[in-house]
């Protein structure tokens, strides 16, 4: 009797934030990051330097829960998210935490995007979408085997979600998106005039 099996399955979480821990107020987590890159100068001057289309804190802040309550209470969601999904997962954590490494604003306008990469030192990362104007750009996800598929023919249009090579996933407001770091991500160019804003992260095994 033919068998076939789904191997090597690669998950991908994804929640509102209010799931789990205090209730974080999308307005003002909004207003927030727009004051933190309007008053962050070294974050301007190293995106213009590195021609980052928007703004990051990403290589200029790394203290955000404690400058501000508001993300403080995020990352006390964010914890119990990536504890549910390292559960998910079958981590067998030895005792030890995933524990934040480094959390960082993203404000994307029009027609800027976030080229493919990974985050090669963490375990377990992501992203909570703060705005999402109608529009905005989605996060695109990258089968890993892709590299080795070599002389494959392309999938059929209509393929099944599990089988196709790119998956492309626009969340809402307020939820937030969890996949482990080794996997190939990038933000397509967002079309919407108005700009896409969110707060990604990493977890490391402590």
């Amino acid at each position: 009797m033919t068998k076939i099996s789904s191997l090597f399955v690669t998950r991908l979480y994804q929640a509102p934030l209010s799931e789990h821990g205090p209730k974080i107020d999308a307005e003002e987590m909004e207003a927030s990051c727009f004051s933190i890159a309007q008053d962050d100068e070294a974050g301007q001057d190293w995106c213009e330097e590195q021609g980052y289309p928007g703004y990051t804190s990403y290589a200029s802040l790394t203290d955000l829960p404690w400058r501000f309550p508001i993300f403080a209470d995020l990352v006390k969601s964010l914890d119990a998210h990536v504890a549910a999904f390292a559960t998910d997962l079958e981590f067998d954590l030895d005792g030890r935490a995933l524990v934040l490494e480094d959390l960082w604003i993203n404000i994307l306008p029009e027609g800027g995007f976030h080229s493919a990469h990974i985050h090669p030192h963490s375990v377990i990362s992501g992203t909570s979408y703060v705005s999402m104007p109608e529009g905005a750009s989605a996060l695109k996800l990258e089968d890993p085997r892709h590299a080795m598929m070599m002389a494959a023919p392309p999938r059929i249009k209509d393929a099944r979600e599990e089988m196709r090579n790119f998956i492309y996933v626009s969340p809402a407001v307020g939820d937030v998106l969890l996949w482990e770091s080794w996997l190939r991500h990038e933000v397509v160019m967002n079309q919407s005039e108005d700009e896409r804003v969110s707060v990604s992260f990493n977890y490391k095994w402590e």
